[in-house]
């Protein structure tokens, strides 16, 4: 496939990585013409802001976007799909766990007639508890929430820029169900896995665990079901006078009370994902803290009056 390629780098304190990431994938994908290698550095407090610039001032196929804090990996994905220039958009992660070498066979399958393709990382180089959890979390959301989760899904994808565009716009928690979800031809294919060789990850065992409830109840009504059918039960053993009915009742009541919170979360108007700070593209205004409006610096103040 010889179109346009946007390879979507995610960045969070970095460093060194970022050097070491762009003269990878430029040596691996100098055949690709339209090249775009698109930086989204998600309000990084190290010298990865710097690193970057200073490549987009020698290389003009280099692209950034600078978020004005720490916004999380949804926010980076909007922002790149937003702004890619290519038809084709790759997530290639900044550690490079997955080589560039892969995203070949990535645009192989998808010159197949495919508009999503996900690299499944075989012999994954990741903590045990990493990929027991990424195992449990995948399972549960097809087997207890009947979820359709794409079978061997990374996060290491080649999307149609269009595409991607549109699931985006759905703003919904998780990419990788929303691709079924709006009838995307989607398919999987192996990509070797390597150990970071710098830094580690930025996803917490808390961070994890959020990201599973977001998927849980961004994808599925069940929780909701479940707990209609627990507050029938509590009816039930409240009019039966059982011991411990009030008790079991109130904790129904609470249950219920942070479910439908969530469910409310998942419907309500949201914020904006991210704002930019700095970029090498024309921006939106909606993205950045001053809507596009110019902003002078603040009256000069006259040192004779003082």
């Amino acid at each position: 496939m010889t179109t346009g390629l946007t390879v979507l780098v995610p960045c969070f304190n970095e460093g060194a990585q970022v050097d070491v990431a762009y003269r990878e994938l430029v040596t691996e994908l100098s055949a690709i013409e339209d090249l775009e290698i698109l930086f989204v550095d998600d309000g990084s407090s190290d010298d990865s802001p710097a690193r970057i610039q200073a490549l987009a001032e020698a290389d003009p196929r280099v692209r950034y976007l600078s978020f004005t804090r720490n916004f999380g990996i949804d926010a980076v994905m909007a922002a790149g799909f937003s702004y890619a220039a290519q038809p084709w958009t790759v997530q290639c992660d900044a550690d490079l766990q997955v080589p560039p070498s892969q995203i070949w066979t990535l645009l192989a399958k998808a010159a197949e007639g495919y508009d999503v393709v996900f690299g499944h990382r075989v012999n994954r180089h990741d903590p045990l508890v990493r990929k027991l959890g990424s195992l449990g979390l995948h399972w549960s959301a097809r087997a207890v929430f009947k979820i359709g989760m794409p079978r061997g899904a990374s996060t290491f994808r080649l999307v149609r820029t269009p595409v991607a565009r549109t699931i985006s716009d759905l703003r919904l928690p998780w990419f990788m169900p929303a691709v079924p979800l709006v009838g995307a031809r989607y398919a999987a294919v192996s990509v070797t896995h390597r150990e970071r060789s710098a830094g580690r990850s930025k996803l917490r065992l808390g961070r994890l665990a959020g990201h599973a409830f977001e998927l849980f109840f961004g994808f599925s009504w069940r929780p909701l079901n479940l707990l209609y059918l627990l507050a029938a039960l509590g009816l039930v053993v409240a009019a039966l006078g059982l011991t411990g009915a009030h008790l079991a009742l109130s904790a129904v009541t609470l249950a219920g009370l942070a479910v439908v919170g969530r469910y409310v979360h998942r419907i309500a108007p949201r914020r904006p994902l991210f704002y930019v700070r700095e970029a090498n593209v024309p921006l939106r205004d909606g993205d950045t803290l001053t809507g596009g409006a110019p902003c002078p610096p603040p009256p000069a103040v006259l040192r004779d009056a003082l």
